[in-house]
């Protein structure tokens, strides 16, 4: 199971059709509307390009990804109520003394079966580009996939997928309170943390942003699920934005061709460009040119380094 294969089933004949059938698609790194000049130099963006190229190709199944170096231990997590498994990269010199403490990006659906190794090599990637500082990856893989990354639903048709739903909260407690604490006592760590996700992990990644904004530095959402609860997340955002506090903090916020996901992203990007957010650093990059299975690795890049440069 992928960030995306997980849930090209939720897309409705047509899109669920486009997901599992697209094709390769444009390199372009064309980012709009944005408020930021998000790369200093042509050298660089070419240098990402080619990352979302040969060595992130487009449709290229995740399993190609070599396995990385990583550690692995288990949390008896009593918010959730099992055993979870976490997968820990370290940078390339994460060992040499000169190292001090590092910040840590977090991902759901982060098995070794999922995209944690393609994730970890595009880290390790732009690391070796400088195109960003070294950072720790922190994978989570999936027992209850739709259960962890979905919050409440008066949707039928939302229940239908999964025995279980809605249980975020629950997951963000076990975040929170079980394994940041965890991963802190472990390696070496600065304060800075960031969040990636795709499709309901994406959805999650908004979520916390919205609900609990402390929680990470750095968000980043790419084709999230906003149709979840019949938009209802984003219904809330305008109570909840107003009440963000002017701490530093980053969101790169992505969609594809999907029309009800670009419809809730657009209205969030429209909603973000009214308010006067100190203190908030957005970016928003509508990607039409790029599929449900596509937008990961079409847009990963950009977004890790916009994130962590």
């Amino acid at each position: 199971m992928t960030f995306v294969a997980a849930d090209c089933d939720l897309l409705g004949t047509a899109a669920e059709s486009r997901c599992h059938a697209s094709s390769p698609t444009t390199l372009s790194m064309t980012i709009t509307p944005s408020r930021f000049q998000i790369w200093p130099s042509l050298g660089r963006l070419v240098a990402l390009a080619l990352l979302a190229g040969p060595l992130g190709a487009q449709g290229t199944p995740p399993g190609e990804d070599p396995v990385p170096a990583h550690d692995t231990f288990t949390i008896v997590s009593r918010a959730l109520g099992e055993a979870r498994s976490v997968n820990v990269h370290m940078p390339p010199g994460y060992h040499a003394p000169s190292v001090a403490h590092l910040p840590v990006l977090y991902m759901p659906d982060g098995g070794i079966d999922e995209d944690f190794p393609h994730v970890v090599h595009t880290v390790d990637s732009l690391i070796a580009l400088g195109a960003i500082r070294p950072v720790i990856v922190v994978g989570i893989p999936n027992t209850e996939r739709r259960r962890d990354l979905t919050g409440p639903t008066r949707v039928a048709a939302d229940s239908a997928i999964a025995k279980r739903v809605g249980g975020s909260a629950a997951f963000r407690l076990f975040l929170r309170d079980e394994l940041i604490p965890a991963v802190r006592a472990r390696y070496r760590t600065t304060e800075e943390r960031a969040i990636v996700g795709e499709s309901l992990a994406g959805l999650f990644v908004l979520e916390t942003f919205l609900a609990e904004p402390r929680l990470f530095d750095h968000y980043i959402a790419l084709d999230p699920s906003v149709w979840w609860n019949g938009g209802a997340l984003v219904d809330s955002a305008p109570a909840r934005l107003t009440a963000l506090d002017s701490a530093p903090r980053t969101l790169y916020l992505a969609s594809s061709n999907v029309a009800d996901i670009t419809t809730g992203t657009a209205r969030l990007a429209a909603l973000l460009r009214t308010l006067p957010l100190r203190g908030l650093a957005w970016v928003y990059a509508p990607r039409p040119d790029l599929a449900h299975d596509t937008i990961f690795r079409g847009v990963g890049p950009a977004a890790l380094a916009r994130a962590l440069r």
